[in-house]
């Protein structure tokens, strides 16, 4: 179906987390217009938890009095819903895909990065390793391509905003050194392509708040 005037559509959300962010850009790459509510995970509101009565998490997605949780599954009902700028190539196999890539993204990728930068002393090296071996498998993937969605950003695209912007911060908090142009000259690239587009750029949130946020959190 077409956006219409008069859908409600409503993101719950938490500023600096890439999942929410993930619903920010895929409704404004689709051109919806939305109402966004920041929620305050120390002290979830009764709309999260009505809404997301069984993960009681970020990001949840209500249209028109329905309610969506889990953000791969957000992504996925948002194209369906509205069909202009389709995140999803026609062809079945194709499109299966990049469902793949999207999962292996959170159940391998994401995770390996995060404790490479997160990791202490003790197991750095090995997170880092593991790191280091699962960008090489998302670079494989991307190979000649200007985005995993071909020559206009996909799927794949809009999941792996942790690997094109919030890889940059964590690294730099961490001392580390992941996601390089001379490590990964394609995948670079590619992030850079990523966060330049218009409307990710307007999407993205504040990089010296982002960094402030996990900064902070690395003290703790």
């Amino acid at each position: 179906m077409d956006s219409s005037d008069n859908e409600q559509v409503r993101l719950l959300g938490k500023w600096a987390s890439p999942f929410s962010n993930r619903v920010d850009l895929a409704l404004k790459l689709k051109g919806v217009p939305y109402k966004y509510s920041e929620e305050d995970l120390a002290n979830k509101s009764v709309d999260l938890l009505n809404y997301n009565p069984v993960h009681k998490k970020v990001p949840v997605l209500v249209h028109n009095g329905n309610s969506i949780a889990e953000s791969l599954v957000i992504l996925q009902y948002i194209d369906e819903a509205w069909n202009n700028h389709p995140f999803l190539p026609q062809e079945p196999y194709q499109r299966a895909l990049a469902r793949f890539w999207c999962k292996t993204l959170d159940d391998k990728i994401l995770p390996a990065i995060w404790n490479a930068c997160w990791s202490n002393e003790k197991g750095r090296e090995k997170a880092v390793e593991e790191a280091l071996e699962a960008l090489k498998i998302l670079q494989d993937e991307l190979k000649d391509k200007k985005f995993f969605g071909g020559e206009t950003i996909g799927l794949v695209d809009i999941a792996a905003n942790f690997i094109g912007y919030w890889v940059s911060i964590l690294q730099e908090i961490a001392g580390l050194e992941l996601l390089t142009i001379e490590k990964f000259p394609k995948l670079y690239k590619w992030s850079q392509e990523y966060i330049n587009h218009p409307v990710i750029k307007e999407g993205l949130p504040p990089r010296d708040e982002l960094f402030a946020f996990f900064k902070a959190s690395a003290k703790k």
